[in-house]
């Protein structure tokens, strides 16, 4: 399957709907690759979105890859001590 892409925004406002669209395209998916490419304006909700994606993943037994982190995601999450969890 094709990786999955994340939105353009990732902000509180969109947290919640962003979350529960990611959940269902990870759930479908044998082995899920988000898609952080696209991501252009985040904060710092974009972290817990994406720590609960990794949650999502590890109940299902699978592994979450990621693919075209930008530099900004990588230092909030290198902030909150989880950049390991998004690594490439």
């Amino acid at each position: 399957m094709a990786a999955i892409a994340l939105p353009a925004v990732l902000t509180i406002s969109e947290a919640r709907a962003t979350l529960a669209q990611l959940q269902q395209a990870i759930a479908a998916d044998a082995a899920p690759v988000l898609d952080a490419t696209g991501l252009k304006t985040l904060d710092t909700s974009a972290i817990a979105v994406l720590l609960d994606c990794q949650r999502t993943a590890a109940a299902a037994g699978k592994r979450l890859q990621w693919v075209g982190v930008p530099a900004k995601l990588t230092e909030l999450a290198r902030l909150y001590g989880v950049d390991a969890l998004i690594a490439p």
